[in-house]
């Protein structure tokens, strides 16, 4: 055969988004007055729980609250950790935020206690103000004059310098010539020199030089010539927290150990040295503390000790807001045969300011399913959301979510445009519900091993 032309097979790279339980939400959704809205930044309903939040947020960013204790407490699906995630959105990028499932501390390879004070101190932020020198200005001529031999001498040069008020010329040292052939600065270039690192920032394109515009290309960025005296003192502030301060200063190879992960117990002394030094500096105004929220998901799997410990450090000082989620009724303490409200000792529980959570309404669901629907980018039926709907009425709200992408699927096999009816019911029968999947384990006991319920009785409450 005649020479047959094949054109090679494109295949078009996707891009994998991890979608999350809690990837919608943005904030606490409230407007100035505190008042929660009815759907906003990704939060439905549970507008007293979110007011509550909205007054703790606000008494954490005036510094007005520290040391103290939140509980969120409700039945499971009924949104507390998703409030807890509006919070940490709210309050922004510099407050520290730590999150923990109180389970975590039982598989670390250090103590409980130690554990706790790590998570502490995560949420615990040290804005460190510091002030330096630094030379700005518009670089007018670069000289660097080369040896003739290239032997033992070194290169040495000018630099001219200008503001709109003064102009100067320095002294070019070998560091300071090979720093700035490093960022390729050249006349007309605006620069900031720090006078303590002797690191060169290249700001800009001086606004004088932009009838070279074409020569030079859209991507640069041009500056105004600075203003006033060529060298000034300029703040810099860094936010650090306390547990960054405590693995620099108790590791051999300092800040990389952040990056190992491999932290270990971190000894009291050190601990100690770090706080009276922080304190020092509070004195003398280089620093400021940020207290930050420390939340615990499922606080009912402490035990004894651990809540023992957090008595004990919630009136530390240095003591961030800690928020606690639970979700069980009155249960026994763990590491003990008493009994007490979300399994939390009494005189922790006094500590607390509870926030309570309560099931959503048939409306609120089914808002919930559209914002969910979009997140997971889904095209679903308003007949079909509506089923979901009532689906998440009668089982829980988790199940109906994690039906959306189920049924999607389904309807892609179907090659049609958005999800119907048809497609959520497939997934219903598919996948079980809790009530189902129990009502099948009575139906079935005698079948399955170390079964405790009777099978000809109905189900026995189990101690909890």
């Amino acid at each position: 055969m005649a020479g047959v032309k094949t054109t090679p097979e494109i295949k078009e790279i996707t891009k994998i988004e991890r979608i999350g339980a809690h990837s919608h939400i943005r904030g606490l959704g409230l407007d100035d007055t505190l008042e929660a809205r009815a759907v906003s930044q990704g939060m439905v309903g549970q507008k007293d729980a979110r007011r509550a939040a909205g007054v703790i947020l606000k008494m954490i960013q005036a510094g007005q609250i520290a040391g103290r204790a939140i509980l969120l407490a409700g039945q499971p699906g009924t949104g507390k950790t998703a409030i807890a995630m509006g919070m940490s959105k709210a309050l922004g990028e510099e407050t520290p935020f730590a999150m923990m499932a109180a389970s975590e501390i039982f598989s670390l390879e250090m103590s409980k206690t130690e554990a706790l004070s790590q998570a502490f101190r995560k949420a615990i932020g040290v804005r460190i103000k510091e002030e330096t020198e630094i030379i700005e200005g518009e670089v007018v001529e670069i000289e660097i004059d080369r040896p003739a031999a290239t032997g033992s001498a070194a290169k040495t040069g000018k630099v001219t310098l200008k503001t709109t008020e003064m102009e100067t010329i320095y002294d070019l040292g070998q560091k300071m010539i090979e720093s700035l052939q490093k960022e390729k600065v050249q006349a007309g270039d605006v620069i900031a020199i720090d006078k303590a690192s002797g690191r060169i920032s290249k700001l800009g394109r001086s606004f004088a030089r932009s009838r070279d515009y074409d020569a030079m290309g859209p991507a640069t960025k041009f500056v105004q010539c600075p203003e006033g005296e060529l060298q000034k003192r300029k703040e810099v502030v860094h936010v650090v927290t306390l547990h960054e301060i405590d693995v620099i200063n108790s590791r051999s190879q300092g800040f990389l150990a952040l990056f190992a992960g491999d932290t270990g117990e971190i000894r009291s002394e050190v601990r100690e040295q770090i706080d009276g030094k922080v304190a020092e500096w509070r004195e003398e105004g280089k620093a400021d503390i940020v207290p930050g929220v420390l939340f615990i998901d499922e606080v009912h799997m402490l035990d004894i000790e651990c809540f023992s410990f957090l008595n004990r450090a919630l009136e530390n000082d240095l003591a961030p807001i800690v928020v606690v989620a639970t979700n069980r009724g009155i249960t026994k303490i763990r590491g003990t045969n008493y009994k007490s409200p979300h399994g939390i000792p009494i005189d922790l529980l006094d500590r607390l300011l509870i926030i309570q959570t309560k099931p959503y309404s048939e409306e609120e669901l089914r808002l919930i399913i559209d914002i969910r629907c979009e997140e997971e980018d889904v095209e679903m039926s308003d007949d079909a959301k509506e089923l979901l709907t009532k689906i998440g009425t009668e089982t829980s709200l988790r199940y109906a979510m994690q039906l959306i992408t189920a049924s999607y699927l389904i309807s892609k096999r179907r090659k049609v445009a958005e999800v119907d009816i048809e497609d959520v019911s497939k997934a219903y029968s598919l996948f079980c519900d809790v009530q189902r999947s129990s009502q099948f384990l009575k139906e079935y006991a005698s079948d399955y091993m170390f079964n405790e319920i009777k099978a000809t009785g109905d189900a026995q409450p189990m101690e909890s």
